[in-house]
């Protein structure tokens, strides 16, 4: 989920939430208030929004108090005078946050309550005979009266009017209902706490956890430790932070790792330069030391010392340029001179110089095309000569019949041209095959072989081949030879049409 989706759903949360919870306890609330409001004041069929109404609610309060009242003064109208029955009567009143009062004529004879607080209810007071004021409702009294009246009109039995009052201050709520409201603000007060705890927590949680997590890895990294694994907790976008700071992390450990494997292959490259430079170096200063010392006393001899120190000295040459061309290839600045190239005129230059260098050598050579004379290919000639010229020298440099052989072919297979070179060599064990185009792979591990190399050649050759667009592989026998394969694609011309 989206960090945005989250703060979505958060708002609508806080905003949703604390109301359906809210109205949930206010019923329950209100329903349980009603039904303890119904049984102290023995009142029913209150509801919501008769307590919400206070004039229907205090009203309905002293409803039963008036019924009795009117019963009192029709059947016992003696009894309006009598202060112990008027005392009885207000106390029951007092109950429910009313109070009595009694006139007689035009004098107050009973007041159920204090005069300081009955004086301005007294002054305002209905007179006899008002229809609106003898109902069960009441009529209501401002002022500093503040108050809902229901008045009982009788006769005493002397022949005097009387008047009886049931008086409820409107100021006054019902207690029940200051606890409902105090209830219902802390409800609404808990639940807007526990939801705002709730969603920052979860908040908190989805943002804070992986920011730790990332946190130690920024550390981890900062330290140089790099054998960790950063696993996203979500997709989001905390969690594709995440993945790119792991992504940075596996390219970092990558870069460390090519770092090192580098500095590895160039300090070894450099020992097996410098071990087989030794050899070369070694026999030109002996040949240079006879010839100093007067060994070479013939022109023979002299002759033969000469052309041992210009061999070795070739020799030199020869690791110096593989040197030179590994560090092109590792910065990939091998200066590549494409362009098409006729096959058979190609490679029959090729077999020609190749004769005339294995000849010299005492080793056979043979020469295969099986390819049309139109076909064409795109490649840099000189690179591609490098890559017979090593893969040849390589035969060479194993080569252990008597009769040394290395066959050139050249065939058409569809979209490429395919050239192999066979020799009758001892041959690759099926072991050391798949990695002999590795650099400074060597299937003899031991440096005090007279084999010699840098131990860069066919790496160099793989290097060439795939930036021509092709591919290069081996097959071979152990006692019987190895046959290096490449391919080059073809070079296809696109039709204009006009």
């Amino acid at each position: 989920m989206k960090l945005k989706t989250k703060l979505i759903i958060a708002f609508l949360t806080v905003l949703l939430l604390p109301i359906i919870l809210g109205t949930t306890l206010i019923f329950l609330l209100g329903a349980y208030q009603i039904s303890t409001i119904e049984k102290t004041y023995k009142i029913s069929g209150t509801t919501v929004e008769s307590l919400s109404n206070s004039m229907q609610t205090i009203s309905s309060l002293t409803e039963e108090s008036y019924h009795e009242l009117v019963d009192m003064a029709a059947e016992s109208p003696a009894r309006m005078e009598d202060a112990t029955a008027l005392g009885e009567f207000n106390r029951l009143l007092q109950e429910k946050n009313a109070y009595l009062l009694v006139r007689k004529g035009y004098t107050m004879i009973y007041v159920g309550t204090d005069m300081e607080n009955a004086d301005s209810v007294i002054a305002e007071l209905p007179d006899y005979g008002g229809a609106e004021t003898t109902s069960e409702n009441g009529i209501y009294l401002g002022g500093d009266a503040q108050s809902l009246v229901k008045q009982v009109d009788f006769e005493y039995p002397d022949g005097d009017k009387g008047s009886a009052f049931i008086v409820s201050d409107v100021r006054k709520m019902i207690p029940e209902l200051e606890e409902l409201m105090v209830d219902i603000v802390v409800c609404i007060v808990f639940i807007l706490i526990l939801t705002a705890c709730a969603l920052t927590y979860w908040v908190y949680r989805s943002v804070m956890q992986p920011l730790q997590k990332m946190q130690l890895a920024a550390k981890n990294i900062k330290e140089g430790n790099l054998d960790f694994e950063i696993r996203p907790m979500a997709d989001d976008e905390m969690g594709r932070l995440a993945q790119d700071l792991e992504d940075m992390r596996v390219r970092l450990r990558d870069n460390v790792e090519e770092k090192l494997r580098y500095d590895r292959e160039s300090k070894e490259l450099i020992s097996n330069i410098s071990h087989d430079l030794k050899t070369p170096v070694t026999a030109i200063k002996g040949y240079a030391e006879g010839i100093m010392d007067g060994v070479a006393d013939t022109p023979e001899k002299m002759q033969k010392y000469v052309r041992t120190i210009y061999n070795k000295a070739d020799e030199m040459n020869t690791l110096i340029n593989e040197l030179t061309f590994y560090s092109k290839i590792d910065t990939n600045r091998i200066p590549y001179n494409f362009n098409t190239l006729s096959v058979n005129d190609y490679f029959e230059d090729c077999a020609e110089d190749l004769s005339l260098e294995l000849e010299a050598k005492n080793v056979e050579f043979g020469y295969f095309n099986y390819v049309e004379k139109d076909v064409k290919v795109i490649a840099d000639a000189e690179q591609i000569k490098r890559v017979i010229h090593n893969i040849v020298n390589n035969s060479l440099k194993y080569m252990d019949k008597p009769k040394p052989k290395i066959n050139l072919r050249v065939k058409d297979v569809g979209d490429f041209v395919q050239i192999e070179l066979e020799d009758n060599g001892k041959g690759i064990a099926a072991k050391d095959l798949p990695n002999i185009f590795d650099r400074f792979y060597r299937t003899d591990a031991s440096r005090n072989s007279s084999k010699g190399g840098s131990g860069i050649g066919l790496s160099i050759v793989k290097k060439i081949i795939e930036e021509h667009g092709g591919k290069i592989w081996a097959t071979s026998r152990e006692e019987t030879g190895t046959t290096m394969y490449f391919v080059l694609r073809k070079y296809q011309e696109v039709p204009i049409y006009e």
